[in-house]
């Protein structure tokens, strides 16, 4: 018995799994795709050719997308004081972990549990700041970071099902050309082996890392009616 429904298996179908779609071919295929009962995220998954056993071949880095990620973040403050009544919120179930400077000897004693979890505050992502105003208010309006797992792979959410072609793709150039500004002095050979888009409940769509130009062009440039078929 397939572990997959009629409907991932339908659109499964329309993929040629052997093709390299263009990004707005990828994105109008996906939206195509029978409708879930909640609003998809959809993601993009990277794999880099980067060796991240050494420290120099490591990616993290932070970005807002144009658009939002269509979630809102619950953040949690470390803080004394007035930066405290700044955060507006305590500790709690949370997707981003902000500290002032004066508070990480604190939190670096939950090092073992926020640490796995990809939500330890840290300098780079301009989660360890005076300024937890504005870093509440970024990490509400969807900043991301994005990091090499052990595999040199990216995983990172561009939106939801729900937004239109244009956000989306719009969404995609801003991550593309973030990968790319922050790629390794030290990488070698090829930089983006593969690139997935997928949604929560759809099949991953093989994109074309190299057709990163001229997108909202491409985009404008098909007709709405149009249908792309494998």
């Amino acid at each position: 018995m397939s572990q997959h429904g009629k409907n991932y298996r339908g659109a499964r179908a329309q993929i040629d799994r052997e093709q390299l779609y263009s990004p707005a071919e990828a994105i109008r295929m996906l939206k195509s795709f029978p409708a879930a009962k909640f609003d998809e995220t959809v993601e993009l998954h990277l794999n880099l050719g980067l060796n991240v056993r050494h420290a120099e071949q490591q990616l993290r880095g932070t970005l807002m997308l144009p658009h939002g990620t269509g979630r809102e973040s619950r953040v949690a403050v470390f803080a004394e004081g007035e930066k405290a009544r700044e955060a507006q919120e305590g500790f709690d179930d949370f997707d981003v972990a902000i500290a002032t400077p004066d508070q990480m000897g604190v939190v670096g004693k939950l090092g073992r549990i926020l640490g796995p979890r990809g939500k330890m505050p840290n300098p780079k992502t301009g989660t360890v700041t005076m300024d937890v105003a504005k870093a509440v208010q970024d990490a509400k309006a969807g900043k991301l970071e994005y990091r090499t797992d052990r595999g040199a792979n990216v995983h990172v959410t561009i939106g939801k099902k729900s937004f239109d072609e244009r956000q989306l793709l719009e969404n995609f150039t801003a991550l593309m050309d973030e990968i790319m500004r922050a790629k390794p002095a030290a990488a070698k050979g090829r930089y983006i082996k593969t690139a997935t888009l997928t949604s929560t409940m759809g099949p991953g769509i093989h994109v074309d890392p190299l057709r990163t130009r001229g997108l909202a062009e491409e985009l404008e440039g098909a007709p709405a009616e149009e249908a792309v078929t494998a």
